[in-house]
């Protein structure tokens, strides 16, 4: 890493004009060569940037939060991107908050906003430096994400004062942006079948006009939390197996329900925490769900009539999927089969991005990002881009060799989109050209 950096610098020495990485603009920004400068790059004339970076996961306790030594970091390019003087807008695409990466023993709570004003404080000085950027005349947009996904609107407005949240279903959200509205940027997770908002699979827990979102994605990020928290133990699991797999042609639904088996059996062959598969170790008092749950309420078996469901949440998962698109304002629909068996690839959000925009006859739409997989990365259509802005988080397991990336678009009349790494000494690097497929 230090070798790409000193390489960098020598380049920028070399040639203080060459432009960044695959932008052919003119005004696509720089790297600076020195921390000294007060921005991030050496502006245009004109103030036609659009900064977006997602997944910064700030939590409520530093002893399980996924950025902590990242977030000193984040307020250093807070501080410079206020002082870059062509930057419009700041987009903070989702999963800004996390209220899912909490440990199993985490104390249960029923107000939602109470934890997040918790989370606010936590991380208090990122917020006065997004107050900041906003004094500035940046405009500062919120999308939804899925760990965030129960932050309402109300709570965030009393943090930032002016911010534009774009939200359209619970839990969701889309911003359209740019000179000439080509621009989509939402968080991605309205695809992602296992933390797309779910407000059917758990509709008969719900009392007194309760609402219940969470899908089973939730669970597994907590449980995911607890084995990592613990060091990650290699504990082997004896969960209920399914070995006949229904056939796709003849029966579709179980089919369905089986590849659903198949991604938590994998999931939970890799994530082993210590606590037992009937262990009643979820202590929830929100969302509609109200008392404790074991991995075995929500794991997908094979039940006295043959078919395959969990047994108390999430039941008949595969049954629900057409219905949440439709609640969830998916203008393109996504089978069941499909989603499970794409949603943890790269190229099913790819895939998403074209079908709902790119190549959508009713959108006009030249750039889309999404963020949600941590996996930063750039695709061109011809002249149109699909755009991954990767995460901050401290560890970036899906790419380790970038932690603290962002996108920065130019719009005008023909407009385009950068990737670009925050490195530890304040400088960027341009991976454009590296993360391109």
């Amino acid at each position: 890493m230090k070798k790409r950096i000193v390489t960098l610098l020598l380049l920028q020495m070399a040639l203080p004009f060459a432009l960044s990485g695959c932008n052919t603009d003119n005004n696509a920004p720089e790297a600076t060569s020195t921390p000294a400068v007060k921005g991030l790059w050496t502006p245009s004339a004109s103030i036609n940037k659009i900064v977006v970076l997602s997944d910064i996961h700030l939590g409520v306790d530093d002893r399980y939060s996924e950025t902590v030594e990242n977030r000193d970091l984040l307020l250093d390019f807070l501080v410079k991107l206020e002082n870059t003087s062509d930057v419009r807008e700041v987009v903070l695409n989702g999963d800004f908050l996390d209220d899912w990466y909490l440990p199993l023993t985490y104390a249960t709570y029923s107000d939602p906003g109470k934890f997040y004003r918790e989370v606010i404080k936590n991380n208090q000085e990122v917020i006065d430096a997004l107050n900041s950027l906003m004094k500035k005349g940046i405009k500062l947009v919120y999308i939804p994400g899925n760990h965030d996904m129960l932050l309402k609107s109300a709570v965030l407005d009393e943090a930032l004062p002016g911010i534009l949240q774009q939200r359209d279903a619970e839990g969701l959200g889309v911003y359209i942006t740019g000179d000439r509205q080509e621009i989509s940027i939402e968080h991605g997770h309205r695809y992602d079948v296992f933390s797309a908002p779910d407000s059917i699979s758990n509709q008969e827990f719900c009392q007194n006009g309760e609402s219940s979102i969470l899908p089973p994605g939730y669970f597994y990020a907590r449980v995911a939390a607890s084995w990592v928290l613990q060091g990650k133990p290699p504990i082997k699991k004896d969960y209920p197996e399914i070995t006949t797999s229904p056939d796709p042609i003849d029966n579709p639904d179980q089919y369905g329900a089986y590849l659903y088996y198949k991604v938590l059996s994998s999931e939970f062959t890799r994530i082993t925490p210590i606590e037992r598969f009937e262990d009643k170790v979820v202590d929830l008092n929100i969302a509609c769900l109200h008392g404790r749950y074991s991995i075995q309420d929500f794991y997908p078996v094979q039940q006295l009539d043959g078919t395959i469901s969990a047994p108390l949440l999430f039941k008949n998962f595969q049954r629900t999927w057409d219905e949440r698109q439709t609640i969830n304002q998916v203008a393109v629909k996504t089978s069941f089969v499909q989603a499970v068996a794409g949603t943890l690839s790269p190229d099913y959000y790819f895939n998403q991005a074209k079908v709902q925009y790119l190549e959508n006859p009713e959108k006009s739409i030249d750039i889309v990002v999404f963020g949600h997989t941590h996996s930063p990365e750039i695709r061109t259509i011809e002249s149109k881009q699909y755009v991954n802005d990767g995460t901050w988080v401290d560890h970036n397991n899906v790419y380790p060799d970038a932690a603290r990336t962002f996108a920065v678009i130019t719009t005008g009349t023909v407009s385009n989109a950068a990737l670009y790494d925050y490195m530890p000494d304040g400088t960027i690097i341009d991976i454009s050209n590296k993360v391109s497929k």
